[in-house]
């Protein structure tokens, strides 16, 4: 019996370390709004696009343009920050992973909240 008490322990111990919530949870929306300010306004001030009007970053346009934004919002959109798309540019090595991180985390609650 106390065998196999230790297995378990041992066992939850190890999906502990391994199952770790993402990453991007973590990001801090605060720290995002002046990275989004500084970065990001000239094309999406007030979630608007102003090179592709109908891409805005309302929650709607998010889920439809974005791969994978319905099942993980934050990652979906540092995904397209860091790599870009179309008309807009890759932001891999102007933005710090962190910058990228909290800048998608403020907009993921822009989005939710309805900018």
């Amino acid at each position: 019996m106390k065998k196999l008490f230790a297995f378990f322990l041992v066992a939850f111990a190890v999906l502990g370390l391994v199952i770790q919530s993402p990453a991007l949870a973590d990001g801090d929306p605060a720290s995002g709004g002046q990275v989004f300010a500084a970065n990001c306004n000239a094309c999406h001030m007030g979630g608007k696009n102003v090179i592709m009007s109908n891409k805005t970053l309302s929650k709607a346009d998010l889920a439809k343009y974005l791969k994978g934004f319905s099942e993980d919002a934050q990652t979906a959109i540092a995904y397209q920050v860091t790599n870009g798309k179309n008309a807009m540019p890759a932001f891999k090595g102007r933005l710090s992973p962190k910058q990228i991180e909290d800048v998608s985390a403020y907009v993921a609650s822009k989005a939710e909240k309805g900018w």
